[in-house]
């Protein structure tokens, strides 16, 4: 099917991060959009009223128009757990899900993908930004509001279509991209691979897919995702802090920090000053505003992408400057008391120590409060071991009961076994807080200006923090 073709569209599952994305660029294009989801409040509920599109909250066969062309719904949704879906399937309508349809419009592009573990929503909304500002026009596709945008979503008339790619259940096998950043490779979605290699497969078998005309941007401080490059038969550039990387990372001194901050009249605390080099030739200075190690190597791999793509480096610089972040990454929602409070999407081990050294880093004499909600049964019966030795930076935990989502309603784990595997390690700092009402409550009187609370996650944990905030 065409896209140019639809007139009306509706969409099963319509307040996903990524789907919106994608509702963003059809709605710009003239295709009348309506939808459904659950009841729960997520940042898109803003997006889709921003936009004027209609949806009902709840599932029901009712609920699908009779006049559309196209039904698109969210993987999570299947005919056996969704009424609507089970009717469209049963009517004959054309349908798709949101991954065939984004793959359709990227690969009808010059596309650009960023995938990985980790990372990938902020490189790919960093790689966006700083070729939006270098004049390029490029649609995006991401998986989190971006600061800068107030959006998902980019549709411009450039040649470049930067989507941020899901490995999960093998959706990379739908894409055909000309050039690739690899981030990073934990193993991750035990629900769908069942060990590592499996896992690594997925990405052997993408980077595979890229033309010799094409190229593959891959963090060299890994073994796993060196590996997985070797199966590239193109250009590949590795960056990293390690010498053996093609582009390498050098921070800069105190000194030079301290006369940058001062001719940029910020807070030397506020910023992060690298040098980025491909060999011998330093491809620019770099400043950027978000925290933490993994934000560097995010940024330097936008960087090293769009060198390859002869965007001029002045102009990449900008960009990378002003790119303000996503959503749910590091995102400071407000205080209480006095206390800071952050919000942060990550729920991999790997995620939850980046994200809680950034905030160590930032705040090195506060008390850190990490308020985690662990994201599926399968995740976290497989990774709790690892799990449990993440929150070295915090001072305190707080566990909530596990977020199934609508892929799991139990299974083999509870909260409590994370707790007591914490403590076993840390006596008594963490502690197992059911529900969210109870976290808020028992942090509400308790924080001062001497704190910081984190809530981490990618359920809907981050309403503990948007609770405490002071209106």
């Amino acid at each position: 099917m065409k896209l140019d073709k639809i007139k009306k569209a509706y969409v099963i599952g319509i307040k996903g991060s990524g789907v919106i994305a994608m509702v963003e660029i059809l709605h710009s294009m003239g295709i009348e959009i309506s939808g459904s989801d659950t009841k729960e409040k997520f940042f898109t509920d803003s997006i889709l009223k921003r936009l004027g599109i209609k949806y009902i909250e709840g599932f029901n066969e009712k609920n699908i128009p009779n006049d559309i062309d196209l039904v698109i719904y969210s993987t999570a949704y299947n005919e056996s757990n969704n009424p609507e879906f089970k009717l469209a399937k049963e009517k004959g309508m054309v349908m798709m899900s949101y991954p065939e349809i984004l793959a359709k419009m990227f690969n009808e592009k010059y596309g650009l993908a960023v995938c990985g573990t980790h990372g990938k929503t902020t490189t790919a909304a960093w790689l966006a930004h700083t070729l939006k500002t270098a004049g390029a026009d490029p649609s995006a596709v991401i998986g989190s509001k971006v600061s800068n945008w107030g959006g998902n979503a980019l549709a411009g008339k450039g040649e470049y279509f930067v989507a941020e790619t899901d490995e999960y259940q093998n959706k990379l096998d739908l894409y055909h991209p000309k050039g690739v950043i690899f981030t990073s490779c934990d193993w991750d979605h035990p629900d769908y691979f069942q060990n590592f290699e499996e896992y690594k497969k997925a990405f052997e078998n993408f980077v595979k897919k890229i033309p010799k005309t094409g190229f593959l941007v891959v963090w060299g401080d890994s073994v796993d995702t060196l590996e997985v490059a070797k199966q590239a038969s193109l250009k590949v550039l590795k960056y990293g802090f390690n010498e053996e990387n093609d582009i390498q990372i050098k921070l800069v001194d105190s000194r030079i920090k301290d006369e940058i901050a001062q001719k940029l009249e910020v807070d030397r605390e506020e910023m992060q000053i690298f040098r980025v080099f491909h060999g011998n030739q330093l491809l620019g200075k770099f400043e950027i505003k978000l925290f933490g190690k993994h934000n560097v190597l995010n940024a330097t791999a936008a960087i090293t992408a769009c060198y390859l793509l002869n965007i001029d480096m002045k102009k990449v610089a900008e960009g990378i400057r002003d790119f303000e972040g996503t959503a749910r990454r590091f995102e400071y929602i407000g205080q209480r008391n006095g206390a800071v409070l952050i919000d942060d999407y990550g729920h991999h081990p790997e995620e939850i120590k980046a994200t809680l050294s950034a905030a160590r880093q930032k705040y090195p004499e506060k008390n850190i409060w990490a308020v985690f909600h662990p994201h599926t049964f399968t995740r976290t019966k497989a990774l709790l071991e690892e799990f449990a030795q993440s929150f070295d930076d915090a001072d305190h935990v707080m566990i909530l009961d596990i977020y199934g989502s609508a892929r799991e309603i139990q299974g083999g784990v509870h909260s409590e076994d994370l707790v007591n595997l914490i403590n076993k390690y840390n006596r008594q700092k963490a502690e197992y807080v059911p529900k969210i009402p109870e976290a808020v409550e028992i942090l509400k009187d308790k924080i001062t200006s001497s704190d910081v609370v984190i809530s981490i996650g990618a359920g809907n944990g981050w309403e503990v923090v948007e609770k405490l905030k002071e209106k």
